[in-house]
């Protein structure tokens, strides 16, 4: 295709407005005029012609570059590709246009190879909204994602462009992120001092007083949530998730994300509440783990407490099972087989929001067969029976949903009022807090001090890998480990004494020695006497 550079003068005749052109008197001037190219680009689909045209270089030397770096664009499409042809024509089209940089010959080789735009330059903002849309998992996990983008991401790094994104980037996003949490920290402590303050201020003749007082405190920042160890960790992940599949898309070649270090996350371990752990509790009013655990002891006092409860075989089930919130609350009656001591999780109620949706489980571990011992099973028989009644008492009003645990008129449980409930029969029943969640953990205790095979527990539970189960229940019975700990003493054979039983034997022996060293006296004076001659 045709394509030249040549020398133009700007310059206008000042009667009638024209350029002078080659006319121009002061043209042979070596440096007057300015360079300028342009290069036939294939037609358009209607047959019409277009071209690339640039002007205002200083020198041929750098219109000949220019021009010589629109034909290697143009020679990246094979003339037996007319898609590719056409995209690089629009491509250059458009640049000449806009007056946009060239582009570079590797990276748009790259991308139209790749089938990306060729002209733009994607940012990480305009990617992540991208790779939302496409995302195909459940609506509370978008949401997550969805969050971490909104909030996080985009505001610190959204315009950025996604092939120039690299870690010190990211590191200065989560060092943004720390600041921040200080800043807040320091907004809330001042609210919440100012608040006391107006709290401690009667009404009587300070109403002027107060009024001002709580027009200060609403101008203040409202209280909010710091950015924690794990939420930095998930927005971390969210970034390096999305930023992979660019990559796979070929979009970008390196992903910054999972070179970032930010601080770790030290997941709590589950502790026990002994004798000496309740009794600071009651003392303090605090937990010495956001993980906490009842002694079996515990447990059968907090069943006992709720066996009047409409919800009694839950708390059961999920105490002695290890059943998550989500996964008794949507347990169905059609997967739970009292005949053979068992049931199947293949479904949970999970919360987005407050709003409640059916979803598979998280994970293929999830999926799986629950074995149940007499004693439930009893539990969820009479459990059964109860539902029936109710279903027969609300007649026509009953919501058939086939699931075990219900509101009263059969339709779903909300397993943040699950939650709320449990909390409030745990604080009636006088016994130190734990969570719903760590009443699975119980179960999880219970079933390793019983003896129970890590492997076992670990399907039982659900968890992918028997290294969470070992990881989350360190801490186990106290005299579990003490038994542990003897049978373990037992294994080593010793001979100590105690510091009397080795005084003793130490006088024992002195004394037989005493005794050998005077018989022998006597033996060798009685044989001096046979030996001296007679007179």
């Amino acid at each position: 295709m045709k394509g030249s550079t040549y020398r133009r003068c700007s310059c206008r005749d000042p009667k009638t407005g024209k350029e002078l052109g080659s006319s121009c008197p002061k043209r042979s001037s070596r440096n007057h005029c300015t360079y300028s190219i342009r290069q036939e680009l294939p037609p358009r689909e209607d047959g019409s012609r277009r071209s690339f045209a640039r002007g205002g270089y200083a020198s041929l030397k750098a219109a000949q570059a220019d021009l010589d770096h629109v034909r290697a664009l143009l020679g990246l499409a094979e003339p037996d590709d007319p898609e590719g042809v056409q995209l690089i024509a629009e491509m250059l089209a458009e640049v000449s246009r806009d007056k946009l940089p060239l582009p570079d010959v590797e990276e748009t080789r790259r991308r139209l190879n790749a089938g990306q735009d060729l002209v733009g330059s994607l940012t990480v903002g305009e990617w992540l909204d991208r790779w939302l849309a496409g995302k195909r998992i459940r609506k509370s996990g978008v949401s997550r994602y969805e969050t971490d983008v909104r909030v996080h991401l985009k505001p610190h790094i959204g315009d950025r462009r996604l092939d120039r994104l690299r870690v010190s980037h990211l590191s200065e996003m989560f060092t943004a992120i720390t600041d921040a949490n200080a800043e807040i920290l320091e907004q809330n402590a001042q609210r919440r001092t100012a608040v006391e303050e107006l709290a401690a201020v009667p009404w009587k003749g300070n109403r002027a007083r107060r009024t001002a007082m709580k027009a200060a405190i609403d101008a203040m920042p409202p209280f909010r949530r710091v950015t924690g160890p794990s939420t930095r960790q998930h927005i971390k992940a969210t970034l390096r998730a999305a930023l992979n599949d660019a990559i796979g898309q070929q979009i970008i070649t390196f992903n910054p994300a999972a070179h970032v270090e930010i601080d770790p996350v030290r997941k709590p371990k589950a502790l026990v509440w002994t004798d000496e752990r309740v009794a600071r509790w009651q003392q303090t009013g605090e937990k010495p783990s956001p993980v906490m655990v009842w002694t079996p002891e515990q447990t059968g006092a907090f069943l006992d407490f709720v066996a009047t409860d409409r919800l009694y075989a839950m708390w059961h089930l999920i105490a002695f099972r290890g059943l998550r919130r989500g996964e008794a609350c949507g347990q169905p009656w059609s997967e739970t087989n009292l005949d053979r001591h068992s049931l199947s999780v293949t479904g949970q109620l999970i919360q987005d929001g407050w709003e409640v949706e059916a979803s598979e489980p998280k994970t293929d571990s999830g999926f799986r067969v629950v074995a149940l011992d007499d004693d439930t099973v009893d539990v969820l028989e009479r459990h059964r029976k109860q539902q029936a009644a109710d279903r027969e008492e609300w007649a026509s009003a009953w919501v058939e949903t086939g699931l075990v645990f219900t509101q009263e008129d059969g339709s779903w449980l909300h397993p943040g009022k699950v939650t709320d409930l449990f909390e409030r029969l745990v604080a009636a029943s006088g016994l130190p807090p734990i969570r719903l969640h760590d009443l699975r953990h119980g179960a999880a205790t219970l079933m390793l001090a019983a003896g129970i095979d890590v492997k076992i527990v670990s399907d039982t539970l659900g968890h992918s890998d028997t290294r969470i189960t070992r990881d989350i229940y360190q801490s186990v019975l106290p005299q579990v480990g003490k038994n542990a700990a003897e049978a373990t003493a037992k294994l080593v054979p010793l001979q100590r004494k105690t510091a009397a039983e080795e005084a003793a034997r130490k006088a024992a022996k002195a004394a037989k020695e005493a005794e050998d060293k005077a018989k022998a006296e006597a033996r060798a004076k009685k044989k001096d006497k046979r030996k001296k001659p007679k007179k």
